[in-house]
């Protein structure tokens, strides 16, 4: 009987033939994304209303009210802006107190003091761009002998402006 001897070039090269070979492909693919992001506003005022107590005038010449927080959210390319309009002046029954009389001061970045007004919407902040800026507002108003006697009120009416 005789033995096949195979050498290791004959055993490699029978091998290679022997398995098949293929070619490597790639396949790729694009996809869009699209994210609309539009113009935003949101106001948060800390408090619904504020009140000044009854005080003697000789004793407390200027009533002043807890500071009020104030947050802004804005999203915008824009200069955002805070204003106040007055409804009216502060009445009770037929008498009043000009509303200019009610002032404010202004804590935090972009915020101003100012005066109410009834006619003209004045200004409580400006901000550039998108944000979310906080500050707070406290209220003054002169305290007066010659006040009538009752419970005087007004409505402040805020707008948030954002192109």
């Amino acid at each position: 009987m005789k033995k096949a001897v195979w050498s290791g070039a004959i055993a490699a090269a029978a091998l290679l033939i022997s398995t098949p070979v293929f070619a490597q492909t790639t396949a790729t693919a694009a996809l869009g994304v699209t994210a609309s992001v539009n113009a935003k506003a949101k106001l948060s005022l800390g408090v619904a209303s504020i009140t000044f107590p009854d005080t003697d005038p000789d004793v407390t010449a200027v009533m002043t009210s807890s500071a009020v927080t104030i947050d802004v959210k804005a999203r915008t390319s824009g200069t955002v802006t805070l204003t106040v309009l007055a409804g009216g002046d502060l009445t009770t029954g037929s008498a009043n107190i000009p509303i200019t009389s009610l002032t404010w001061t202004a804590t935090g970045s972009g915020f101003i003091a100012g005066a109410n007004d009834k006619t003209t919407a004045q200004t409580v902040g400006s901000w550039a761009g998108s944000g979310n800026p906080n500050g707070s507002q406290t209220f003054s108003l002169p305290n007066s002998w010659s006040y009538a006697t009752g419970t005087y009120t007004a409505t402040l009416n805020y707008t948030l402006t954002v192109p």
